[in-house]
């Protein structure tokens, strides 16, 4: 497993629904912003990839929300990725209000990568990423 990441981040406005917390909708782009900033890190840039014609692609989402974050909230995102089969990895994710760490959201987000065929892989980046 490799080590974990962490974002910090703030709610913005325009992110509220009209009970005046986060939409559920828009926690997903928090967790999405999060996978692309921890794989940076890591050497591995989205759209370079796509250029590339390997795509990496969501094919499973599980989130439990705990509890709301509402506008100006300051929150962390976390990320660790796993192997999660010969062809799957998986993304284990939390969003935290801050500053007391409570937990808002847990999340396994699975994805594969396909190469310019369409089929799927690991690509070596990533096993090297699982092998840390």
């Amino acid at each position: 497993m490799g080590k974990t990441f962490e974002l910090e981040m703030s709610v913005r406005d325009y992110e509220c629904d009209i009970q005046g917390v986060v939409n559920n909708s828009v926690y997903q782009n928090y967790l999405e912003h999060a996978r692309h900033e921890y794989l940076k890190t890591k050497g591995i840039d989205f759209k370079e990839y796509a250029d590339k014609g390997i795509n990496l692609t969501v094919t499973r989402a599980e989130l439990d929300y705990k509890y709301p974050l509402t506008s100006g909230d300051k929150f962390s995102v976390t990320a660790t990725l796993e192997k999660e089969s010969k062809i799957r990895f998986a993304f284990f994710q939390d969003i935290f209000l801050l500053p007391e760490k409570r937990i808002v959201l847990k999340a396994k987000i699975i994805g594969v990568a396909l190469n310019a065929k369409g089929r799927p892989y690991i690509p070596k980046e990533f096993e090297e990423i699982l092998d840390n």
